[in-house]
């Protein structure tokens, strides 16, 4: 992996990606995540990382929590201008940070939680989670120097340039505590190292963290872009998230279904199962063609209540997952696992196209 004397090397499996997840739902803090993303420090370059944890707001459970990147006070009164006028804004403050040397560069980082204005949400004929999406698409898309990079009810992503380990102690996550948290060390390979192009990607509860390079990114945003979405980072993690949450949300697809979908078998694979699987599967790839997401990728998906990590079909990207007791572990290398429980009950490597599903035994938290 990345080593001194090699920075120009171009390593298109680098990348880390790993996730915590408490079945009984007890939260936790941020501090074991960034323990196991550390020591897959090999993996980035220091261009970026970041974190999704959910459960972190309950005294703010029922209110959208937008968390906003600003390039400038012009941009922030623009956006704050636009947010009030959509939302009724039950707080709004600075997203609490440390200073430390490795993190440069910083813009304003705020937050807002935040519930549409019953008027705007009547006059829209949307439901909450539409009116939402749309203004977030509004902001990112026309608001020059404001990026709203995570938009759910009690959860948040933290993310900035720089390696993950330094990511979590610059937004002091071992202050926060979760039941879900999910983690991204970035080596990127076609995209520059920005603050809105580290992961996670979120888009209301949803939140991928990505290690690959999908080959169908002009096919997938097309398709997507044709429902509302607005792909403006150019990224392959952006558009995974909103084919998630067009699945899942908007079409209603289980996790299954929505796996079958974006890693979906081959055809000579569906034509020999059993006639209800074959054409379950036949129905999923005929309807949603646009939406198969082919070349190297292994994706931790959380959302409220669960998360899904799964690989491309070939299984081109390091994925190992673990159980012990109710929690749950998924990263790239074993040895993420390890270093927080080093005797687990199981612990397998996914076969491709194979989701790893965890939730909550007592629903969503």
């Amino acid at each position: 992996m990345y080593k001194e004397g090699y920075k120009g090397l171009r390593i298109p499996s680098g990348c880390a990606i790993s996730g915590i997840f408490s079945k009984s739902g007890e939260r936790f803090s941020g501090e074991k995540i960034i323990k196991s993303i550390a020591i897959m420090r090999e993996r980035s370059n220091g261009l970026g990382g970041g974190f999704a944890a959910y459960g972190i707001y309950p005294e703010y459970k029922e209110l959208y929590a937008f968390h906003v990147f600003y390039d400038g006070d012009k941009s922030k009164l623009e956006c704050e201008e636009y947010i009030h006028s959509s939302f009724q804004v039950e707080k709004a403050e600075t997203i609490p940070t440390r200073k430390i040397p490795s993190i440069k560069d910083a813009p304003l980082i705020w937050r807002y939680f935040v519930k549409p204005r019953y008027s705007k949400l009547k006059e829209s004929a949307l439901d909450e989670d539409e009116y939402t999406m749309s203004a977030v698409m509004h902001v990112n898309t026309f608001i020059d120097g404001a990026y709203i990079f995570s938009s759910g009810k009690n959860m948040g992503a933290f993310k900035a340039v720089g390696f993950p380990e330094d990511v979590g102690v610059f937004y002091k996550l071992e202050e926060y505590e979760a039941y879900s948290w999910t983690a991204h060390g970035r080596y990127p390979t076609n995209t520059p190292g920005w603050w809105g192009g580290a992961h996670p990607f979120a888009l209301l509860d949803f939140s991928v963290v990505h290690n690959g390079e999908i080959s169908s990114y002009d096919a997938n945003r097309r398709f997507i872009e044709m429902y509302g979405y607005k792909c403006n980072l150019l990224t392959d993690t952006e558009v995974i998230t909103y084919i998630m949450d067009y699945l899942v949300r908007r079409q209603g697809l289980t996790l299954e279904e929505a796996a079958s979908v974006v890693a979906a078998p081959f055809w000579s694979t569906i034509s020999k199962m059993k006639k209800e699987k074959r054409e379950e599967l036949t129905y999923l790839r005929n309807v949603f063609a646009g939406l198969l997401i082919t070349g190297p990728f292994s994706i931790i998906l959380g959302y409220t209540g669960g998360m899904m990590a799964l690989n491309d079909r070939l299984k081109l990207r390091s994925m190992v997952a673990a159980e012990k007791g109710d929690m749950g572990y998924v990263a790239s290398e074993e040895s993420a696992i390890r270093v927080l429980e080093p005797e687990p009950e199981r612990v397998w490597a996914p076969a491709g196209g194979e989701p790893v599903i965890f939730t909550l035994n007592g629903g969503d938290k």
